[in-house]
């Protein structure tokens, strides 16, 4: 069985600490070089992680700011309990 590929292990990881509150709503994220260092991979691989986590809603880039977590609320799909 072929191994996960980093961005979408990273992308996943992240998306579970805020899923944890490990990482709170409004925080921002550390810049591409510090999670490059924090996980041992490349700013390409960082970058096609921010892309996945931005396309499923987990952040929000902002130009010159930064990347920051969105609320989990808005992407996180509930379970129905009135079915």
């Amino acid at each position: 069985m072929p191994a996960t590929p980093d961005y979408i292990r990273i992308a996943d990881e992240i998306m579970s600490d805020v899923q944890s509150g490990q990482r709170k709503p409004g925080e921002k994220l550390p810049t591409i070089a510090e999670l490059c260092l924090a996980y041992g991979v490349s700013s390409s691989t960082i970058q096609l992680v921010n892309v996945r986590l931005e396309a499923l809603g987990v952040i929000d880039r902002r130009q010159g700011k930064g990347v920051f977590v969105t609320d989990p609320d808005t992407w996180l799909r509930r379970p129905d309990k009135s079915s």
